[in-house]
């Protein structure tokens, strides 16, 4: 390995290793009374660091839906996430984000593996947001290495991602996944401008699962997305209560909710995404607009009680 690259790993790997001391690498900004913005990665974007998941307004009226989206923009939310596999929420977002759409950043995604269904589903969701681009389209929940091989085929995904980009339908590449091993091969085949990954403490310290994602990520200057920020773990077996829009236990205790997001955002993390639940989406954005990252001490207590939850997820190393 050159000395170079050794040195720049090595920088990298103080970094987390000295969490939270890491957000030195991210260039932030404190807007007076709105939520705090950052740089996604190389893309010279700046984002708030929370971000607006689609399935807010999935089941809304329109009039929901507009209030919802213009409550989040006057807290300083610049940051809209969806996904055909959301319900209607593309549709209700699109009228909704109409107004706005040239102050904020819209990303979308395709769960579709193979060149013409993800044509036909990017086409689709454009039509639907109202919009002529994109300005991150992902690769959606990738979960295993047979999807990488699929998305990377002749006639794959990744043909369609980048002619739309080089037609400009699309400006930024980006992919979510929810498995440690796709992450890190999708990572290796292509540089990828974003990663949207699950980073909660449980399952950062009870499932080592989050951590090497992260790593990686950092090193190759990628925009890292947060999901599952606010998550406690699998919904408890014979739980027959459970909160809408919400396939998880989410924290619904402000003061828990805010650690869980405080952890995610002490990392080197542009924005986390809360989940979809509007009433939990409210909440967090109560909680963030006076963002601390976490002390040495508060670390050391997440750390002792995250190692004894039941991860929502976990790895094998």
């Amino acid at each position: 390995m050159k000395r170079k690259t050794f040195l720049q790993k090595a920088g990298a790997l103080g970094m987390l290793g000295m969490f939270p001391a890491g957000l030195s690498a991210i260039s932030r900004e404190n807007p007076p009374g709105l939520l705090e913005k950052r740089t996604l990665g190389r893309t010279g974007l700046k984002l708030s660091i929370l971000g607006f998941g689609g399935i807010v307004v999935m089941d809304a009226t329109p009039d929901q839906a507009s209030k919802r989206v213009g409550e989040a923009i006057e807290r300083g939310v610049n940051y809209f996430d969806v996904a055909p596999t959301y319900g209607d929420a593309e549709e209700k977002l699109g009228p909704a984000l109409r107004p706005y759409r040239k102050d904020v950043v819209l990303g979308c995604k395709t769960n579709q593996r193979d060149k013409s269904n993800a044509r036909r589903e990017l086409e689709e969701s454009l039509e639907k947001l109202q919009t002529d681009y994109f300005d991150l389209y992902q690769l959606h929940a990738v979960t295993s290495l047979e999807d990488v091989d699929r998305i990377f085929a002749p006639d794959g995904a990744m043909e369609t991602f980048l002619e739309a980009q080089d037609e400009g339908i699309i400006k930024y590449i980006g992919f979510s996944a929810h498995s440690v091993e796709a992450a890190m091969e999708l990572m290796n085949r292509f540089d990828f401008d974003t990663l949207m990954f699950p980073f909660s403490a449980s399952s950062w310290y009870a499932g080592n699962f989050g951590p090497q994602v992260m790593q990686h990520a950092y090193e190759k200057n990628m925009g890292i997305l947060a999901l599952k920020a606010m998550a406690k773990g699998p919904w408890p077996e014979g739980t027959t209560q459970r909160i809408p829009k919400a396939w998880y236990e989410p924290m619904t205790d402000a003061d828990e909710a805010r650690q869980g997001l405080r952890f995610a955002l002490s990392h080197p993390i542009t924005l986390a995404i809360p989940p979809g639940n509007e009433d939990l989406f409210s909440m967090a954005l109560n909680i963030l607009p006076e963002f601390e990252p976490l002390g040495d001490d508060e670390v050391e207590q997440i750390k002792l009680e995250a190692s004894q939850q039941n991860p929502l997820f976990s790895h094998q190393a």
